[in-house]
């Protein structure tokens, strides 16, 4: 895929010299990038060389005077811009291999990038991690990056990964402790393969590696309807003991699910130290509940009003304590908050990126209310499309409700300060 130009931020040095969404960037300095990796390396100049390919076809050549760590305001369609590294593994627990047909496209995606993980945070899982790879990250120092882990033991983690070259992992862990390149670690733990004393072991592993890893997330298995072999759920003993366990290490945090299962309030602030694996769902409810804390409060709404508050069941609790705490505090606000069943995934999964615009007219359709208000993560990122391909739109008129969407995911500010213009 080329170096395609999808949005110019206004004001930039891109917008000066008319680059535009669709235009082709094909080199710098006469060298052609292969990632944003190389972009963002070849832009550290006072005195760049652009070779642009514009929509028509023309290829122009444009010469930049500008400071040395100036932006050039250019979003590119892809942190890639030749052919993304695949994940070569079947994995007992992969997500992407359980889904149905009729899904968005890139959801059936399976990358294995250590480009995307250092630049867009993905997970990898090492199998694929060439000597050339590994050449450029030690020249370059890159990192940090997001290893999926999993397990320590070799042969385990070629059962779990079903893939020879998954037994190397401690090797490629250590590589990455000499050549002094930080690393953040996830544990999808499926009970019965890694978790116990199998995760015992690979928690003391880490912990051997130091300060080369940053952080441990551990997150349960997604288990949904469609899945055909025996691979079962996190419950409540496995919980339990998966928090007990955790407790002993450093810099190891479990997901917000656990500690729900386990029947435990959600660990202080401090706990999950810079919140650095916020998209494994390690710490959001301690964000949530935490930022509300610190927002100020309208006194009273100019009219009653009353919101549904569409949430998953991962998040209910938390959600539910918001909500009554602002009925409490805030005259004429009424609030209904409504969990969202997985029709679609099946009940074993909980969390609010999987929600399907089906499942979320069927639980709010019949509920009264003023405005309906969702997190962005039922979302497409800059989209209003849902996971199924429907959209918002449809899931309006299907309801005849109006959404409020929140943008940001780990706070309710922004629905606070629409209350004040109510």
């Amino acid at each position: 895929m080329p170096a395609t130009v999808n949005k110019v931020i206004e004001g930039s040095i891109a917008e000066e010299l008319e680059i535009s969404p669709q235009d082709e960037i094909l080199s710098i300095d006469g060298v052609k990038m292969s990632d944003m990796i190389d972009y963002n390396y070849l832009c550290k100049s006072d005195f760049i060389t652009l070779e642009v390919k514009k929509q028509n076809g023309e290829i122009e050549e444009i010469e930049i005077e500008k400071d040395f760590d100036e932006d050039l305001g250019i979003v590119f369609e892809s942190a890639v811009f030749d052919r993304v590294k695949p994940c070569l593994n079947k994995c007992i627990f992969c997500f992407v291999d359980q889904q149905p047909k009729g899904l968005r496209e890139t959801l059936y995606v399976k990358d294995d990038d250590y480009r995307l993980s250092y630049l867009q945070g993905t997970y990898i899982t090492l199998t694929n991690l060439s000597d050339k790879d590994k050449e450029r990250i030690k020249k370059l120092h890159l990192g940090p990056f997001y290893i999926s882990v999993h397990t320590t033991n070799p042969d385990l983690r070629v059962k779990m990964l079903r893939n020879p070259k998954a037994s190397k992992i401690m090797d490629n862990l250590k590589w990455f402790r000499k050549n002094k390149i930080p690393f953040h670690a996830q544990i999808v733990l499926c009970p019965g393969y890694n978790d116990g004393k199998e995760l015992e072991r690979t928690l003391s592993d880490l912990a051997s590696l130091k300060n080369t890893v940053l952080s441990v997330a551990i997150v349960p298995v997604g288990v949904t309807q469609f899945r055909k072999d025996n691979l079962v759920q996190v419950d409540e003993n496995v919980a339990r003991q998966t928090v007990e366990i955790a407790s002993k290490y450093k810099r190891v945090c479990l997901s917000d699910e656990f500690f729900l299962l386990a029947g435990e309030k959600i660990p202080p602030a401090k706990y999950y130290g810079n919140f650095s694996q916020l998209e494994d769902g390690v710490g959001t409810l301690r964000l949530l509940l935490d930022d509300y804390k610190s927002l100020n409060l309208p006194q009273k709404l100019s009219s009653q009003t009353k919101f549904i508050f569409a949430c998953s069941y991962a998040a209910y609790n938390a959600v539910k304590f918001i909500a009554e705490d602002l009925i409490k505090k805030v005259k004429n606000l009424d609030i209904e908050v409504v969990p969202v069943k997985s029709n679609y995934w099946g009940r074993n999964i909980t969390v609010a990126g999987l929600i399907t615009s089906d499942d979320l007219i069927n639980a709010v359709k019949d509920v009264s209310g003023d405005f309906v208000v969702i997190p962005s993560v039922m979302l497409r990122p800059y989209s209003e499309d849902f996971l199924d391909g429907k959209n918002l739109d449809y899931v309006k008129n299907s309801t005849s409700k109006p959404f409020i969407v929140l943008q940001n995911n780990y706070s309710i500010k922004e629905f606070i300060d629409k209350l004040y213009n109510i």
